[in-house]
């Protein structure tokens, strides 16, 4: 093969070879050298820094030379002949080649490719010059070089009535205006010439003009170049001619002054105004009373109450669904764009961010208008992008495009709510009354036009920027086919007072937002609330009767007022946690499953009640939580020792030499084992607190249900990465959350009733097993005169026994070869709830007083060791009056035993009093597990529920929430067995060393 490139050739025949040699040399000749040194730096220039003989090399971006007789073009990115010379070759860019025109000829053409003998001598340019009102002829008509060219003059008079163009080069017809007014080109006096338009003076029109561009924001006013050139002449044109093009520019010019109309001043909206009704004449558009003919629609009216009659009264005739065969989830909006100067320039949609300052992709700027997703964009956006993007405004008058049932297009305009709008100079539009609000329809989204002083080409003193745009959609009331009341923007302006451009930036948004009147659920969760929370009333006032009897006391106190507190507030939590998550689930599920749409979403601002009602919730069950957990560290209990001695032994006695037989010592071991294991099932619960943290948590995150909260109308549980991501609903966070929490919470109950305690373990039952093993018998008092009894008296007689015995003793039990180990003989029950008399509680008290006396006052106690002594005699006078009361061997304290009514199991309250005798209830279902952790495991599942949502709610963070929530668990954990160990020991001689 040939080629003529720069470098070696290099030709191989089909199937041939080469040699190792012939690579090598192939390799040095054509690839790069790398083993020599290379640099990959070089100076930065910048066109502008190059010289005037000097062009900006765009492939080597650096500056180079011209050529002789050459100099920078305008661009800076080629070379052009110096004036006097003409082109004799041009090659593009920079490779031209010129030569110097003759001394007869100094002129060059304004092609630049030749010479010719100027007029009226020469431009700086080096091109001929003309006198005004004449245009420069250069070739004839058939492009002949003529030898000297000429300046010929414009034909003004009546039969031609030209001029010369902006650029001298043709002769054109003069304004139609100047000469319908002055029958000539010249606008003379006294006719009125403005803008470049000529009025003639006989004309009824304001000539007081104020071109003033006010900045209420800031308080500032001053005169606009902009206004100055050509308020005055748009709004003649608009009223005299009816000009369509200058009606738009003066409404243009209303609307960059906010729409302020002041009747004793003749600014935009003061001339717009004074047109809009001396022109009634001439009708309406589309029978919109605020729309004239030829005037652009700005205003709906300053009658106050007209605005709520605007956004709530006519329901759009379209509807929307999010499922089924009639899916309509797109918002076709449009918008009948305009530039500064009052040309149309198209229709187009608001798709692809017309409206959105902020950049993103399509995909994400477009899903601002699917319906039902809320949407929110910001961010923050430097004034010199705002100065380079937007050098003029561009004005839109949006609209909502629907179909009708006969399939025929419309639009329906959609109104404005401009909150920097002054009516008698007050900002009416931000009152929180919609009957004070003035709706107006054109927007725009920067204007550095009118805050221009002196001169349109420089620097804006004052910008105007839309920071915030808001577009909401209210649902109508008890639709059931999707209808909504027609869209409203809201829109803010921010005035920026440009000092240092390169230092100043702006934060925008724009948002979505959908609505529906909450009033119907606020009344039925309110009645909700009401009924429920008298429910709660009753059922903390049983509970506080229960307490009463149970204590023993009849007389209503202070502390009987604070029980009832604490009970009612535990069941208000339980009312304001069945209302949340009532109300949450409805949210989620009416709203993600819904077809034809009938329910939204309530806006953060209607969420807070919801929120107020979850916070209340949490710190009442904190307070119910903390309530038992006092409760259940201040019980009294004690370890009652059924094992006996076995014979005597001979001891020896100190300081008399001698021995004597005494009682074999009862061994404390076994006490000291079943006090250990009730220490530890202090904390059992019937969940795993780290598996429900940690399942929620990956539910949520990883398989990705978090995705149901998002405000959308999206049921998937996965979001692909460039779509759009909705902000989350509070609610329905909580209602996924709890929803979630509840339900793993309550498969693991039904797990660990139904198959873990029956095959695996049962901690509960395995400590009823081992006092009975133990020969113990547990005296539990969690009231004054209530408690629970676990019978745990060895049928075997004994249990402090070696290992054959044991085996035996076991056996015999198993083959039925001994009796029963229930409290009554031939029974198997084993625990009971107990309410005991007065006369018991007091003696067990005296006795009591005594064992718990070495933690009392130093100044009341004697030595240590008497004082242990005593701790231990009264050890033993509990362990044999308990023992003898158990027996019936106190016949003026005695009990007798039975079982608990149906009504008072479900109301949790007994209705005999333990008057002479102590009565003890037959209890299958072991609830002395009411105080251990155990038996209140609704309350801890719910705590730990609403702890987790509060956090959330507050945060907005699933794995925070999970963490804290965890943390707290093992903090209260840990404070439940520190001070229950510690209780445990003063109530029952227990070392606390031996509880671990």
């Amino acid at each position: 093969m040939a080629t003529g490139g720069r470098g070696p050739v290099v030709a191989m025949a089909a199937g041939s070879t080469l040699s190792s040699a012939s690579v090598t040399l192939f390799l040095l000749q054509v690839l790069p050298r790398f083993s020599q040194a290379q640099t990959f730096f070089f100076p930065f220039r910048q066109p502008e820094t190059c010289g005037h003989n000097q062009y900006f090399d765009i492939s080597a971006l650096s500056c180079v030379a011209c050529g002789s007789n050459q100099r920078q073009d305008a661009r800076g990115t080629s070379c052009v002949c110096l004036p006097g010379f003409q082109m004799i070759s041009n090659n593009g860019g920079p490779d031209i080649t010129c030569k110097k025109c003759p001394e007869h000829m100094k002129g060059v053409t304004e092609d630049g490719w030749n010479c010719i003998s100027c007029p009226s001598g020469l431009t700086a340019e080096g091109k001929c010059h003309c006198p005004t009102g004449h245009i420069l002829v250069e070739r004839n008509v058939n492009g002949t070089l003529l030898s000297q060219a000429t300046c010929e003059l414009c034909d003004e008079s009546e039969n031609s009535f030209t001029v010369a163009n902006a650029l001298g080069n043709r002769c054109v017809r003069c304004e139609p205006m100047f000469i319908n007014t002055s029958k000539s080109c010249a606008c003379s006096e006294p006719n009125i010439l403005t803008g470049g338009l000529c009025f003639s003076s006989t004309r009824s029109f304001p000539l007081r003009m104020i071109s003033t561009a006010r900045y209420g924001e800031l308080g500032i006013s001053f005169t606009s170049e902009w206004f100055a050139k050509y308020l005055q002449s748009s709004a003649a044109a608009c009223w005299v001619y009816g000009n369509l093009t200058s009606c738009q520019a003066l409404g243009n010019m209303c609307v960059m002054n906010m729409n302020y109309y002041d009747s004793s001043t003749f600014d935009a909206c003061g001339l717009f105004q004074v047109i809009f009704e001396n022109t009634a004449a001439l009708g309406t558009v589309h029978s919109v009373s605020f729309w004239r003919q030829n005037l652009p629609w700005l205003f709906y009216g300053d009658q106050l109450g007209l605005a709520p009659q605007i956004i709530s009264t006519t329901p759009l005739p379209t509807n929307f669904s999010f499922k089924g065969e009639n899916q309509s989830t797109k918002l076709k909006f449009v918008a009948a764009s305009y530039d500064v100067r009052g040309n149309f320039l198209k229709w187009q949609t608001l798709e692809g961010g017309i409206l959105q300052l902020c950049p993103d992709t399509e995909t994400r700027l477009n899903a601002a208008y699917s319906f039902g997703t809320t949407y929110q964009q910001s961010c923050e956006i430097p004034v010199p992008k705002i100065l380079t993007d937007f050098p003029t405004p561009t004005f839109y008058d949006v609209y909502l495009e629907y179909t009708d049932e006969n399939q025929h297009q419309y639009i329906w305009a959609v109104p404005v709510l401009n909150l920097n709008l002054q009516h008698k100079k007050m900002f009416v539009n931000q009152d929180s009354s919609s009957g004070k609000w003035l709706l107006t329809r054109r927007i725009f989204l920067v204007d550095t036009l009118s805050g221009r002083e002196n001169d349109l080409g420089s620097q804006p003193r004052l910008i105007r920027v839309a920071t915030q745009i808001s577009l909401s959609i209210h649902l109508v009331p008890s639709t059931k086919n999707g209808n909504i009341y027609p869209p409203l923007i809201t829109i803010a302006y921010r005035d920026i007072d440009i000092k240092d451009p390169n230092s100043q930036s702006v934060k925008v948004s724009f948002s979505v937002t959908y609505e529906m009147d909450q009033g119907e659920a606020q009344v039925q969760t309110d009645i909700a609330l009401g009924v429920l929370g008298g429910l709660a009333v009753l059922s903390s006032l049983l509970k506080t009767a229960g307490w009463k009897r149970r204590i023993g006391s009849p007389m209503i106190d202070l502390q009987t007022v604070t029980k009832f507190l604490f009970y009612y507030a535990g069941d208000l939590a339980n009312v304001f946690f069945i209302i949340t998550v009532g109300t949450g689930l409805y949210w989620l599920i009416f709203f993600k499953a819904q077809k034809s749409v009938s329910v939204l979403l309530p806006v953060p601002a209607q969420e807070e009640r919801f929120v107020t009602y979850v916070r209340c919730g949490f710190a009442l069950k904190a307070l119910q939580f903390l309530h038992k957990l006092i409760s259940q560290i201040t019980i009294d209990i004690f370890f009652i020792d059924w094992e006996r001695p076995k014979g005597k032994v001979l001891k020896a006695v100190e300081g008399e030499g001698g021995v004597r037989s005494a009682t074999v010592p009862v061994s404390i071991w076994r006490t000291y084992f079943v006090a250990n294991e009730w220490n530890e099932i202090q904390t059992v619960r019937k969940i795993n607190p780290l598996f429900q943290v940690l399942t929620v948590l990956f539910l949520l995150e990883v398989v990705g249900f978090k995705n149901l909260a998002l405000m959308d109308s999206s049921s998937s549980l996965s979001r692909s990465p460039p779509s759009y991501i909705a902000p989350y609903s509070r609610i329905l966070r909580y209602a996924v959350s709890s929803a979630l929490w509840l339900v793993i919470g309550l498969i693991q109950i039904v797990f660990f009733a139904v198959f873990y305690e029956r095959f695996i373990e049962d901690k509960i039952r395995q400590f009823v097993d081992l006092c009975c093993m133990s020969n113990i018998s547990v005296f539990l008092l969690s009231h004054r005169c209530f408690g629970y009894y676990i019978h745990g008296r060895s049928v075997h007689g004994h249990a402090d026994t070696n290992m054959e015995e044991m085996n035996m003793n076991l056996k015999r039990e198993a083959e039925n070869l001994c009796s029963q180990r229930g409290l009554v003989p031939n029974t198997d029950g084993q625990t009971f709830q107990i309410a005991i008399s007065s006369q018991m509680r007091q003696h067990y008290d005296r006795i009591h007083e005594t064992l718990t006396r070495k933690n009392g006052p130093a100044r009341l106690l004697s030595s240590s060791g008497s004082t242990f002594e005593q701790s231990v005699k009264a050890y033993h006078t509990m362990n044999k009056f308990l023992g003898s009361f158990i027996d019936h061997v106190h016949k003026e304290m005695d009990y007798f035993i039975k079982d608990k009514l149906l009504l008072e199991r479900i109301l949790g309250m007994e209705f005999m009093e333990p008057m002479e005798k102590s009565i003890f209830y037959n209890d299958e279902g072991y609830s002395f597990s009411s105080v251990l952790y155990y038996g209140n495991e609704a309350t801890l599942l719910i705590y730990d529920l609403m702890f987790f949502c509060v956090v959330d709610l507050a945060c907005q963070n699933f794995i925070l929430a999970a963490f804290l929530t965890y943390l707290q668990q093992e903090i209260f954990r840990f404070i439940r067995n520190a001070v229950g160990q510690k209780n445990l020991a003063s109530k029952t001689l227990v070392d606390q060393r031996f509880l671990i």
